[in-house]
């Protein structure tokens, strides 16, 4: 069995080795002729998986290591009898720690509590009520608007948009859609953004596309009271440079960069792949997974519960080092500054999962022990 495979995809050629032969090439731009005599597709979010891309290749199965699917045409695989799988919540947990990181960084920024806060989450699917469980051990009162989940009935506690954009933060975890009852695409556009409260925090994490970037910018040009975190933008890997410069965190597309999840989405693919061809699968993500570490948060005095909580995220997950990188791109000639895009997902350092950092808190750190587990963080209570 032939498999052409994304080269970012975290153990691929590992995990797919006793399936067949894996070719490793890189996933934006991928070329028909580079898979027209494959058996298997292996992809990321930035391939596009349509009818022009295997219209002449043998290609009889699809695996995309990622929680979205709009970059792939599902009714012409459906129609060519060829199976697809995506990795349905893999990177969730990972995106849901980046928002706490940045809530965290811009909380100490700007001299605020977080506890008390208002939190208006637009999508609650596998990301987003991973983000509600993490807002509210912090001590904030969420409110959810995701019209698709509530026609599905099961919960009374939805919101309109309007309400859910009365709220301090608002953070967006929907799929990219353009078509259907509910389409995405600028869902958040001019109209809603002109509705944010003054000094409201607007996170985007889902697709970059769900918000009108130059609508956001024009914005941003007119009201210095809003804090913006963006990791997806509009036209990548060719973002919007100016907006770059107006948001107060800007990343490259990384929210769910962690080892955990990305070796997750490869087994979920995997499992799915041997599934189809009917095959036993031995291959196992924590097998390739590297030990966790100790964070020592037992400081000569007491730490305060917020200055624990901050040491304990941040030696975890530090959303300004990705910050800082993607900045750098504003230094870089017009024509290198894609390339530098896409080179920092590739490149992109190991970052662990809270559950992999055990943190040493002094037996007095009550209130910080409480967060910590909240958040997922194994917790040692020194002698």
């Amino acid at each position: 069995m032939k498999i052409i495979a994304d080269e970012n995809i975290p153990c691929a050629g590992q995990a797919f080795a006793s399936l067949g032969e894996v070719t490793l090439l890189p996933g934006r731009g991928m070329q028909p002729e580079q898979v027209r005599d494959a058996d298997m597709l292996l992809v990321r979010s930035v391939t596009v998986v349509d009818r022009t891309l295997l219209q002449h290749s043998a290609v009889r199965f699809v695996g995309s290591a990622t929680i979205g699917f709009d970059h792939v045409d599902r009714a012409y695989l459906q129609q060519r009898g060829i199976g697809f799988a995506t990795a349905p919540g893999c990177n969730a947990t990972s995106a849901a720690e980046y928002v706490v990181s940045a809530l965290l960084v811009l909380a100490e920024r700007r001299g605020f509590e977080l506890a008390g806060k208002s939190a208006g989450i637009i999508g609650c699917g596998n990301v987003g009520s991973r983000v509600r469980e993490r807002l509210a051990v912090l001590g904030m009162r969420c409110v959810v608007n995701d019209p698709p989940l509530q026609a599905q009935g099961g919960h009374d506690d939805f919101v309109s948009l309007d309400e859910v954009l009365r709220a301090d933060v608002i953070t967006v975890h929907v799929p990219y859609t353009r078509d259907g009852a509910c389409p995405t695409h600028h869902l958040v556009d001019a109209t809603v953004l002109r509705k944010l409260q003054p000094g409201a925090l607007f996170i985007n994490t889902s697709r970059g596309a769900v918000t009108d970037n130059l609508a956001l910018d024009a914005l941003l040009a007119e009201r210095s009271d809003l804090s913006v975190v963006l990791d997806v933008w509009e036209g990548e890997p060719a973002i919007n440079l100016p907006l770059l410069q107006r948001v107060d965190l800007g990343t490259p597309h990384i929210a769910g960069y962690s080892l955990d999840g990305k070796l997750r989405g490869t087994e979920m693919i995997y499992r799915a792949a041997c599934d189809w061809y009917g095959l036993h699968g031995r291959w196992r993500a924590a097998d390739y997974l590297p030990a966790g570490s100790v964070i020592d948060c037992t400081a000569p005095g007491d730490m305060s519960v917020a200055a624990t909580l901050r040491a304990a995220v941040f030696s975890t997950y530090d959303i300004r080092a990705d910050d800082a990188r993607l900045r750098m791109t504003l230094a870089l000639p017009a024509g290198e500054q894609p390339a530098y895009f896409d080179r920092l997902r590739k490149e992109y350092p190991v970052r662990r999962e809270f559950s992999t950092s055990s943190v040493l808190v002094n037996d007095t750190a009550g209130g910080a022990e409480r967060l910590l587990r909240g958040l997922g963080f194994p917790v040692i209570e020194s002698a």
